[in-house]
């Protein structure tokens, strides 16, 4: 169970090495943040700066060389793979730039996978699917296999299999990389409508400038620390 007196994530003197001696690199130095419950963030920088690195460790896809990551207080890094393989499957959704779904699936199966791995019930599995695929506007696709949808309807099925576990916080590395700007624009407004209307906490990794102002904190990454975390300026064209 949550607790709400906790942030959802905060990082405590995290510092990530890859390499050693001359060929080591710093991709995380030494940085603090704290992410709330239900907040809404993108993160920024130039390649290197440190930003995906920070994600995969939210995501529990890696561990600090040093410092601490807590998530409700507790530090993931005493959980045990099966318990962090749990977490993942549980509490937190993933969205990627390359939508990751099954070409010949169609999407009501696409976004019912993470509830076959939960051992949910066929009745109940389908009919959550149903309801996140009406989420995210694309109920009357159900039965169209990827390879039948746009780039940007294959993006809202996969917010849609992120979204069906009902997690905690949704990771998002670059999902808008591989759409043009009308449909880039129409999956930011929709992380931000299902952001206020689910609560669920959005973590966002972009290079565009424009996309990451949808969120409501902006975090820029230089050499692999925060070099500032401010408000973003909310595009005009989010509707509230």
């Amino acid at each position: 169970m949550s607790n709400a007196q906790e942030p959802l994530f905060e990082f405590r003197d995290v510092t990530k090495r890859y390499g050693s001696g001359d060929a080591e690199v710093r991709a995380l130095d030494s940085v603090n943040l704290r992410i709330n419950h239900g907040d809404f963030l993108s993160m920024m920088g130039p390649s290197g700066s440190g930003k995906s690195t920070c994600l995969n460790l939210l995501g529990c896809l890696d561990e600090p060389t040093e410092g601490t990551v807590l998530l409700d207080g507790e530090d993931i890094q005493s959980y045990s793979l099966n318990k962090k393989a749990l977490l993942r499957r549980h509490r937190l959704g993933f969205v990627f730039q390359g939508f990751n779904l099954l070409a010949r699936t169609n999407a009501l199966e696409n976004v019912e996978l993470p509830l076959v791995y939960q051992r949910i019930g066929q009745r109940e599995r389908r009919e959550r699917a149903m309801q996140a695929l009406d989420l995210v506007g694309l109920g009357d696709r159900r039965n169209h296999t990827a390879a039948e949808l746009s780039g940007g309807q294959k993006q809202r099925v996969a917010i849609a299999r992120a979204l069906v576990t009902k997690p905690d916080v949704l990771l998002a590395d670059e999902p808008t990389g591989n759409l043009d700007s009308t449909c880039s624009r129409e999956i930011m407004e929709l992380l931000g409508k299902l952001h206020q209307a689910e609560n669920v906490a959005i973590v966002l990794v972009t290079h565009e400038q424009e996309m990451a102002e949808y969120a409501e904190r902006l975090l820029r990454f230089l050499d692999g620390r925060i070099e500032s975390d401010q408000p973003a300026r909310k595009a005009s064209h989010v509707v509230e």
